[in-house]
């Protein structure tokens, strides 16, 4: 178990996205998850307020930024505001799922880059330092102003996948486009596997199209690890399922930090019989109804605890990760 934080100092709470990893995170730390208060008023405005004297502490509020994404990101802001105006010395919002990191430029004329602005927000509410995981673009790490750690689940999904056997002439590793090529080529290396890209086309926010494959191609594998950072609607994987199918694939794993499926990503899923394991992280948390078949969900309560510890500790979080990136 984790310790080494003084429980008198620091303070933990959690907004309503992710309630069940705030609470792994603090039994890691050792320390309470302490109460936050949630309520509506008549008018539809909404009601925050903290369970637990924060002056002159140090605070960590945890919080996704999942559906209703608008919502979950209100009460983080009113989290911070309050955490700053009732003097805490220091405040960490630790955002397991950062969903605006998707819009990182401006591809259309007349739209926001989303991403700056929520980062500008955080900081403005009151945030010290943000602490998230696999950034869908990397690069929004640059749009914060205040000290910004994005980490990486790519050690917990290696160790679950290393407990089975892999032959590297049989299994492979798939990017689902040139983007997730290097992480996925990270990961494959630390599995000792082979790596195979497509080429994606995005054609709207739920459809893909997959030209085929590039480079590597997968003819002779019996078994196909497709490693994105995450899965909203399930557009992108299953079209890349389809084509590995198309190549003699037998068996297709899903694998990704961030478990969205949403819409209709659980009957895409179901569509493909091939595709026998969805392996994801608690970054998200899902209802039952959101759940596809064979889901094997992990914690990474563990790796937002010790980076937290690090950070309390004045130690570099880097050393959690050396070697690795999203």
């Amino acid at each position: 178990m984790t310790r080494n934080l003084d429980p008198h100092d620091v303070r933990l709470f959690s907004g309503r996205s992710n309630i069940p990893l705030a609470r792994n995170i603090a039994q890691h730390l050792d320390i309470p998850l302490e109460e936050t208060r949630f309520s509506k008023f008549s008018n539809d405005n909404l009601f925050v307020q903290l369970g637990a004297s924060v002056r002159g502490r140090t605070v960590y509020l945890v919080q996704s930024m999942t559906p209703p994404v608008s919502d979950h990101l209100v009460e983080l802001l009113m989290m911070l505001d309050i955490a700053k105006s009732a003097a805490a010395r220091e405040i960490h919002a630790i955002i397991p799922y950062f969903s605006y990191a998707r819009s990182d430029k401006k591809d259309a004329p007349r739209i926001s880059i989303t991403a700056r602005l929520i980062a500008d927000l955080l900081r403005t509410s009151g945030a010290t330092h943000v602490m998230t995981m696999t950034l869908h673009s990397p690069q929004v790490h640059g749009f914060f102003s205040i000290p910004a750690d994005p980490l990486t689940a790519r050690m917990t999904l290696e160790q679950f996948i290393r407990q089975r056997p892999l032959d590297p002439k049989k299994d492979v590793v798939v990017a689902p486009d040139m983007g997730r090529a290097k992480p996925a080529a990270r990961f494959a290396a630390g599995l000792g596997l082979p790596i195979a890209s497509a080429d994606k086309t995005r054609v709207s926010d739920t459809e893909v199209k997959i030209g085929g494959l590039i480079g590597r191609q997968v003819e002779g594998f019996e078994h196909a690890l497709v490693y994105d950072d995450e899965i909203a609607t399930a557009g992108s994987v299953v079209e890349l399922s389809e084509v590995l199918v198309e190549s003699g694939i037998k068996r297709i794993t899903l694998i990704c930090t961030h478990g969205l499926f949403l819409g209709p990503a659980v009957e895409r899923i179901k569509s493909i019989p091939q595709i026998q394991e969805v392996i994801t992280t608690d970054t998200v948390e899902r209802p039952s109804e959101r759940r596809p078949p064979n889901l094997t969900v992990l914690s990474v309560g563990n790796v937002f605890a010790e980076a937290i510890r690090q950070n309390y500790l004045r130690r570099s979080i880097g050393e959690l990760f050396e070697g690795m990136e999203t």
